[in-house]
């Protein structure tokens, strides 16, 4: 078996954590790194910081996937006296490479909320607080001679059409009478110039991506055995698909806030900051919102989610001030419990290597060693005055 290289990860990664789904203003992918280069050792962390980098190197890894971007903002340069290119010079020099998959790591099913989920708790699936559009799909209706209708469903499935997730070849087809009258310059499969005809046909239907429709259409017609062929083809509404933002489940049994804000902290790696939460402790907890990272901007959905309580990072004062307050009569707002950045996505980590794994394993490639970082890198180091 040929020797695993920086490629191989980059495409097992990008795969599952497909770059197209990360916000606009990110930064992910390969940041540094041969694809050439070979790969013996993996590491998964959160932050691509000095003590990480020198961490990844002393162990003989080869490279380093981390959840933050280094470089999250353009630069002009790379010099040693900025935090950022010392991490840069350090892992050249050592022949480490570094990917970065973060809001597409967000985004994905098992993301980084997911990991985040089951940490906490949650029983069952959980379902995307701000869900992304599912793909989009086109619907093909044929009309066609019944003899002739297995060889239509086997054409159109052969150029694309018929792929459901991880389905194939799906259609659906009813029987019914077809009726038309040829004119004098048609050159009729069936039926005679002048009279109606009435023919046993049957409907078939199947979706296709929109990038598929010339491709579709062209063996449509050519297995179709009318010379004029009867169809309708529909652009569909883009339902909300499995992938997005946050994830909101349910607890097996309902616990007080102030259980589940200790199950929170007992859960995810200790930081001197701690678990901190907003509430009445008494209330009762069952429906769960949760988002790894700030979650600021997930506010209102959580509420909207009909969640009890929203766990998440970085929540700002006068948002989670305002948040918590009273509202009209039965419509209580979630309460909170906010985790460190850090510790709100190291769940991901352990997550994410063991399915690189199954991903190299399933693709016939090389595994390397893959383990993950338990160095805290959470920027707070302490507290005082409590």
């Amino acid at each position: 078996m040929a020797e695993l290289t920086v490629a191989d990860v980059l495409v097992a990664l990008d795969t599952r954590y497909p770059p197209a789904n990360a916000a606009d203003w990110d930064a992910v992918g390969l940041v540094c790194g041969d694809l050439g280069d070979r790969v013996t050792a993996v590491r998964f962390a959160v932050d691509p910081v000095l003590a990480v980098a020198e961490e990844a190197i002393a162990d003989g890894v080869d490279l380093l996937v981390t959840h933050h971007p280094l470089f999250l903002r353009p630069v002009n340069g790379v010099p040693t006296t900025d935090p950022r290119g010392l991490v840069a010079h350090r892992l050249l020099r050592a022949g480490v490479g570094l990917v970065v998959a973060h809001t597409n790591a967000d985004m994905a099913r098992p993301g980084v909320s997911d990991a985040l989920a089951a940490a906490v708790g949650l029983a069952g699936e959980a379902t995307p607080l701000e869900p992304l559009p599912g793909p989009a799909l086109d619907v093909l209706a044929v009309y066609v001679p019944r003899t002739a209708a297995e060889g239509l469903r086997a054409a159109l499935g052969a150029a694309g059409a018929g792929e459901l997730g991880d389905y194939s070849d799906a259609s659906f087809s009813v029987d019914g009478t077809g009726r038309f009258r040829p004119g004098p310059g048609a050159h009729a499969a069936a039926g005679e110039v002048g009279t109606l005809a009435a023919e046993d046909e049957t409907r078939v239907e199947v979706v296709l991506p929109p990038t598929r429709r010339a491709g579709v259409l062209a063996a449509m017609r050519a297995a179709h055995p009318y010379e004029e062929v009867a169809f309708n083809l529909l652009e569909m509404v883009r339902s909300p698909g499995r992938t997005g933002v946050g994830r909101v489940g349910q607890l097996p049994a309902a616990l007080p806030l102030h259980a589940f804000a200790d199950r929170v902290a007992a859960a995810l790696p200790s930081t001197a900051a701690g678990i901190r939460y907003a509430g009445a402790p008494d209330r009762p907890i069952r429906r769960v919102a949760v988002s790894g990272g700030s979650g600021d901007s997930l506010l209102a959905a959580a509420a909207a989610a009909g969640a009890d309580v929203f766990v998440t990072a970085d929540l700002r004062h006068h948002p989670a001030s305002g948040f918590v307050q009273p509202t009209s009569p039965g419509r209580d707002r979630p309460a909170l419990v906010e985790a460190t950045h850090w510790a709100s996505e190291w769940p991901w980590l352990p997550v994410a290597a063991r399915l690189l794994a199954d991903d190299l394993r399933a693709a016939g490639r090389p595994v390397p060693r893959i383990d993950v970082s338990a160095l805290v890198t959470d920027p707070w180091t302490g507290t005082a005055g409590r």
